[in-house]
């Protein structure tokens, strides 16, 4: 395979929404699921997010467990996994806590259309892979990051890199994690945004697990392709 393995990881409400209509992270899973996420994170050769949720949660993308960083320095490896964002526009800010916190590899991923100058300035923060024109190239990405090595590939959002993936055909399995509220609202994400498949296009997944983690289910889908 020409590319890493690449799963997703998300955490939903019961009606499929990852947050409230403002954007606004909601607690949907409890410490159990945040110890399994922490678990995906640290196995991960690298961890990769859309602009969309920088913006939106400025997360850090930070292996948490002391215990967890230090089995991966006793590895060889960094305490953190390449963290990656995907930014076609080179819209982070250069404040932004990827910067700041834990060590490692950080990789912005830009199309060829992003400003010269702010490219400069990632430049110094980060590597910058220029791919694409006026979007960033996912398949080239994934390509590029095989050839640096990377095995794995988590990735945690949002929406619109959701789609951006499963609709090229670039994920091999999804995690859920459905929790025990509702959100509701028409303009708040769902696990997939974007374009949405037709008829002729939907995407199959089959099931492989199921586990109730406390008030929640998790789920564990192969992603099949196409139905039709």
């Amino acid at each position: 395979m020409d590319r890493p393995f690449i799963f997703i990881n998300s955490a939903m409400s019961a009606d499929g929404k990852l947050s409230t209509k403002e954007r606004k992270q909601v607690k949907i899973s409890g410490k159990l699921d945040f110890e399994r996420v922490d678990e995906l994170r640290a196995q991960a050769d690298a961890i990769m997010v859309g602009i969309g949720t920088v913006l939106a949660d400025d997360p850090s993308l930070t292996v948490k467990s002391p215990e967890r960083k230090a089995a991966r320095k006793i590895a060889g490896k960094n305490e953190n996994p390449v963290r990656i964002i995907v930014d076609s526009a080179a819209r982070i800010p250069l404040d932004a806590d990827i910067f700041k916190k834990g060590e490692g590899l950080r990789i912005i991923a830009v199309s060829n259309s992003a400003p010269a100058e702010k490219i400069k300035s990632l430049g110094e923060k980060a590597l910058v892979i220029k791919t694409g024109d006026l979007k960033v190239d996912l398949g080239g990405l994934v390509a590029k990051l095989k050839e640096m090595g990377i095995n794995t590939l988590m990735v945690e959002g949002g929406a619109t890199l959701n789609w951006g993936m499963l609709s090229v055909g670039l994920v091999d399995e999804v995690y859920t994690f459905v929790g025990n509220l509702i959100i509701g609202g028409k303009t708040a994400p769902t696990f997939v945004d974007g374009e949405g498949f037709t008829e002729a296009e939907l995407s199959g997944l089959e099931l492989l697990s199921a586990e109730k983690i406390e008030e929640g289910i998790l789920l564990r889908w192969k992603v099949k392709g196409k139905i039709n």
